[in-house]
């Protein structure tokens, strides 16, 4: 039980970790060729891979010698199974604690007004304001606005489920790395499909993003306005230009398709079962035996 466990986190980790150095060389020339939106869907490509590394690819060997890439000799020669399963669940459960203590503490901080602009929660999530706030009435708007197509794009699941994917792959630096550029793409990415809305609020957008501080926590489940991350690339990104953004889109999804099905067809084959033994017939069998009696000599 912990060598199979073992044996799927550590695929996982290779094959999520592979396609992420990938999508991290690859955001920011998809970004200038194709826009901030194609940019953060290339950011489904290494989860598609770590999920799709764990299940068995039903085809047969896709090259020669497929069926040998395998990590199991390796976890079964690594240290002790039950204590490296016990260290691995303690960082889980440590990186779980610090998570929920920063959404406790913004939480806290909400229901005090000293919070937002953000969208908080996952199942229900909600926009939240400042009590004091500095913006003009076009700029909550546009803030407002934001926040909601946040909402709409699902933006709060999504880091839900990069949280969740730092707290299973916590000895894993990249992951971390790879979760905070997410959302900077994501940030982008919204400030796009909102200008595309309000094309003719460039400046007062900026505007609002200049008057806003940078958020000083994390919000594991929700989304900030004032995420940590450069503030130029926002304005810069806000000059917009002419990109090819169905383009983008499909280049995107081809991308995901293709490295999750890499990675799949990396793992071995299902193995075919064994031949079924011919069942035994345990019915009893009766034999009848033939016997030529001749006659007396004396009725002759």
């Amino acid at each position: 039980m912990a060598i199979d466990l073992l044996e799927a986190l550590a695929r996982a980790n290779v094959a999520g970790s592979l396609v992420l150095l990938l999508v991290m060389l690859l955001r920011a020339p998809a970004r200038r060729l194709f826009g901030p939106e194609a940019a953060y869907l290339l950011w489904a490509a290494p989860v598609g891979a770590a999920l799709l590394s764990l299940a068995p690819w039903p085809f047969g060997a896709p090259w020669p010698g497929a069926e040998q890439m395998t990590l199991r000799p390796l976890v079964e020669q690594a240290w002790d199974h039950r204590l490296t399963l016990a260290v691995w669940l303690a960082g889980a459960a440590a990186t779980l604690a610090v998570a929920w203590k920063a959404q406790a503490a913004f939480e806290r901080d909400a229901r005090t007004g000293r919070a937002g602009p953000a969208v908080s929660g996952v199942l229900t999530p909600r926009v939240i304001m400042p009590a004091a706030d500095p913006y003009s009435d076009d700029e909550r708007r546009l803030i407002r606005a934001h926040e909601r197509e946040h909402v709409l794009r699902g933006d709060p699941k999504s880091n839900a489920l990069a949280a969740a994917l730092q707290v299973v792959f916590w000895f894993n630096p990249l992951v971390h790395l790879g979760a905070k550029l997410m959302r900077v793409d994501q940030e982008l990415a919204c400030d796009a499909a909102v200008l595309r809305r309000f094309p003719r609020s460039r400046r007062v957008y900026a505007e609002a993003l200049l008057k806003t501080e940078l958020a000083r926590a994390p919000l594991p489940f929700g989304c900030h306005w004032g995420s940590v991350h450069p503030l130029e690339l926002r304005l810069a990104t806000l000059k917009g230009g002419r990109r090819r953004e169905l383009a983008g889109l499909w280049t995107a999804v081809a991308f995901t398709l293709c490295a999750s099905t890499l990675t799949w067809a990396a793992k071995p084959a299902v193995p075919e079962p064994p031949p079924r033994a011919q069942p035994v017939d345990t019915q009893p069998s009766m034999s009848v035996l033939l016997i030529d009696v001749q006659p007396p000599a004396a009725s002759r």
